[in-house]
């Protein structure tokens, strides 16, 4: 199949293409390059590299099957740095995405994200719950503009009758995460290989559930292939807290540095895992990598950035 992703230089974007062209279908990327680079994502056959912005309106000649719409930085970094473009990239970005889909007849995956739960009142958070958001707080750009995402693919889908799939991803981290990315993982390990002290923020015991890129990822692919239509959780429901993962970090890195607490980030939720059971009996999904696992084979990339 001939597919476009977007965000495709990112992080998460560059290891979907990876796992699609792999598959043998030809990929059309996208990215641009505000926060993902094409060193993640290096030429070969079949592969076209597109640096164009999905704000503005989409064109791709010729047949397009699949589509899946992952452009948007991701971090509570970016949130505050680019907060514009982060909405735009959820907004204006989804529109076009799904009027490219719609013009071409193909089936879409919008990424949407556990940040339309916000600080949930529920937990685990299952597809049903609604969410506890602050409308205009300082993480509201990405928040907010991924419902309206949400809303959107379901608009498209009830008006024009859109085959469009919704996939609310959990904590993700692998490799190519950036640097200075600013969330939990690529942070600790960072600071643990330079053996500077790891700042955990607030008291520590808030939860998330971290899952590896590469269980994300076939969870994404099942989800495009299945046909169902509404909002999916994916991620790995292994729920820890902070301080366990700043202490996994030291012990996978060997590394004597000390934990220090600093001021908590205003509205991060206290608590995050999904409740996979709709994965589970939709897709046959279950997370294979566990923490322990996924931070080594993280660690390797990042030894070798530090290095270079």
């Amino acid at each position: 199949m001939r597919i476009v992703v977007t965000g495709a230089a990112g992080f998460l974007g560059s290891h979907l293409c990876d796992a699609l062209h792999l598959a043998g279908h030809e990929i059309v990327a996208m990215d641009n390059l505000s926060t993902g680079r094409w060193d993640n994502l290096p030429a070969r056959p079949g592969l076209t590299r597109l640096t164009v912005d999905v704000a503005n309106p989409i064109y791709v000649e010729g047949k397009v099957d699949r589509i899946f719409h992952f452009a948007s930085p991701a971090s509570p970094r970016d949130f505050a740095r680019v907060p514009v473009a982060v909405a735009a990239a959820n907004s204006l970005g989804a529109w076009n995405a799904l009027h490219l889909a719609k013009e071409k007849g193909a089936r879409i995956v919008m990424a949407s994200t556990s940040e339309v739960y916000g600080d949930p009142l529920v937990s685990p958070q299952p597809e049903s719950y609604w969410g506890n958001t602050n409308p205009v707080g300082p993480r509201s750009c990405y928040d907010e503009s991924k419902r309206f995402s949400e809303a959107l693919t379901r608009a498209f889908a009830l008006q024009y009758g859109s085959d469009a799939g919704i996939v609310r991803i959990f904590n993700t981290y692998g490799p190519r995460m950036r640097r200075d990315d600013g969330r939990a993982v690529p942070t600790f390990l960072d600071h643990a290989l330079r053996r500077e002290p790891i700042p955990v923020q607030g008291d520590g015991l808030q939860t998330r559930s971290f899952a590896y890129v590469a269980d994300v990822v076939a969870g994404v692919i099942a989800l495009m292939e299945s046909g169902y239509a509404s909002p999916l959780n994916l991620g790995n429901d292994e729920e820890v807290t902070i301080l366990e993962l700043a202490e996994a970090v030291i012990q996978a890195t060997g590394s004597e540095s000390p934990i220090v607490h600093v001021p908590a980030a205003p509205d991060d939720p206290r608590q995050r895992k999904p409740d996979l059971t709709l994965a589970r009996r939709l897709l046959g999904y279950e997370p294979r990598i566990g923490l322990r696992e996924g931070l080594a084979a993280t660690l390797s990339q990042r030894e070798g950035q530090l290095a270079s």
